[in-house]
């Protein structure tokens, strides 16, 4: 612990020289016009990178979650999705219990003590502090479908979280917790109708069980303001049987399918990949001879999502979502204290595609596979392209030969990149007058030679020909 607060005090440091104007401050989180991703009320976009730190809220202090936080906000996430009542019963790190008098919440903050919901609260407003939003997992799916949570509770604990967090800035509600919502939908109804009666004021949403979308359940449902999918951890070829969205035999990977997938419905809602491939979990989770996913992958899995249409990103890591320490038993072979799992590089990734897409009016774009000129490939291979006014986009993951028809974006000429998702380099390369030009990364066609093609026409100013990364905002 002393090690973690000798960072703290050089992160607190770093933290204070940057930028102080909260997110909020640009008025409440909303859907776009257009149905496909969030701005701020006064159209500031709003570009999710979340991190899952489910158990933040139970099994860290004051000081460990004040480090947490901090090293996020330096590596530029702002949003964490954390599960508040992992099970039934519930005790933090503190052995304070969450539900000290059952689903009676009357009796909550009478005596003095620093009890559960004031480490909560604690964790909220520390996390405000840092212009990060706090994607409240209501109650995990174990404990419901273990039938621990009637539908009578579920309204009690709803109007007890809805009153106590309504008027915190910095608030999503997440409804569901890696659950179908085919299960026990009641309670999940209950809940989730039993906030928004009393809070209009912030998003929700549901996070499913892995390798399903809250779509296939509650797209239509007023309080479901936008869809979450769990992509899962499994690598092609491996399959459970437990009713997957993806029912062809080896698309286990491929997360833009579930993108796609929502926007075929009449009436689609922005969405995003909140769970996929874990980084240095093993593919599976349930056999340590597996090979772990590693930055590539993850990286992968952002851009592929993205660049399909999804409104934002959740990168999640094996010790940091169970906050492991040494001591404690670990799931799924995790073997790095969370605080030293936070230095991993997909970790210090993941903020150059935030940056890349705000450089960009990406909200007034969306996926478009005819810039490919040619097959999209199959598996590691397939290319995935968006566009939007005067610009478009490709992701390769492999290094394979990138064919673009520029006359998809317009018929100006076009100023073109290479872009490194790895690094954050940006290397200018040519303009051209437009027509289809073929280009090769760099470095051979292998996995994990991962590079992004940029096209803008060349009277736009999104990139300088001169710049050698992308400035984060």
């Amino acid at each position: 612990m002393k090690r973690i607060l000798f960072f703290f005090l050089i992160l607190s440091f770093t933290v204070s020289a940057q930028n102080k104007k909260l997110p909020w401050e640009n008025g409440k989180l909303q859907v776009t016009a257009n149905h496909r991703f969030l701005q701020h009320e006064n159209g500031t976009p709003f570009f999710w990178l979340g991190d899952t730190g489910w158990l933040a809220s139970s099994r860290l202090t004051q000081d460990g979650m004040d480090f947490y936080l901090t090293t996020l906000k330096n590596k530029g996430f702002n949003v964490v999705q954390v599960s508040i009542l992992h099970e039934i019963p519930f005790y933090n790190v503190y052995g304070k219990p969450a539900l000290p008098y059952g689903f009676d919440f009357s009796k909550v903050g009478v005596s003095p003590e620093y009890g559960y919901w004031d480490h909560i609260d604690y964790l909220v407003k520390a996390a405000a502090k840092r212009g990060i939003y706090i994607a409240m997992v209501c109650v995990w799916g174990g404990p419901v479908n273990a039938g621990l949570l009637s539908t009578e509770n579920a309204v009690k604990y709803g109007t007890f979280l809805a009153n106590r967090y309504k008027n915190n800035p910095n608030i999503i509600w997440i409804i569901g917790g890696d659950t179908r919502g085919d299960k026990n939908p009641e309670v999940w109804q209950a809940l989730a109708k039993t906030i928004r009666g009393i809070d209009n004021g912030h998003l929700m949403t549901y996070h499913p069980r892995g390798r399903t979308c809250s779509a296939q359940w509650f797209n239509d449902e007023a309080w479901l303001d936008f869809n979450m999918f769990q992509s899962g951890h499994r690598r092609y070829g491996q399959r459970s049987g437990d009713g997957e969205l993806l029912k062809e035999l080896n698309t286990e990977e491929d997360n833009w399918r579930y993108v796609e997938q929502v926007y075929t419905l009449a009436n689609p809602k922005p969405v995003l990949d909140g769970e996929p491939s874990y980084e240095d979990i093993p593919a599976g989770l349930h056999d340590n001879a597996e090979p772990r996913w590693k930055a590539q992958d993850v990286r992968r899995y952002a851009y592929w999502s993205v660049f399909a249409g999804s409104f934002g990103h959740t990168y999640g890591n094996n010790s940091v979502m169970q906050m492991y320490t040494p001591g404690v038993a670990p799931s799924y072979f995790a073997d790095k204290p969370w605080y030293e799992a936070l230095n991993l590089p997909g970790y210090g990734q993941m903020n150059y595609l935030k940056a890349l897409m705000l450089a960009l009016p990406y909200t007034q774009g969306g996926p478009d596979q005819t810039l490919i000129a040619g097959e999209n490939g199959q598996q590691y291979d397939h290319l995935v392209a968006t566009k939007g006014p005067g610009y478009g986009m490709i992701y390769d993951y492999t290094g394979r030969e990138i064919r673009i028809n520029l006359d998809k974006i317009s018929l100006a000429p076009k100023n073109l990149w290479w872009f490194d998702p790895a690094t954050g380099n940006l290397k200018f390369i040519e303009t051209m007058p437009g027509g289809t030009v073929t280009y090769q990364p760099e470095g051979g066609n292998r996995p994990g030679n991962d590079k992004v093609l940029i096209a803008i026409d060349a009277d736009k100013n999104y990139l300088q020909k001169d710049w050698t990364s992308i400035p984060s905002l």
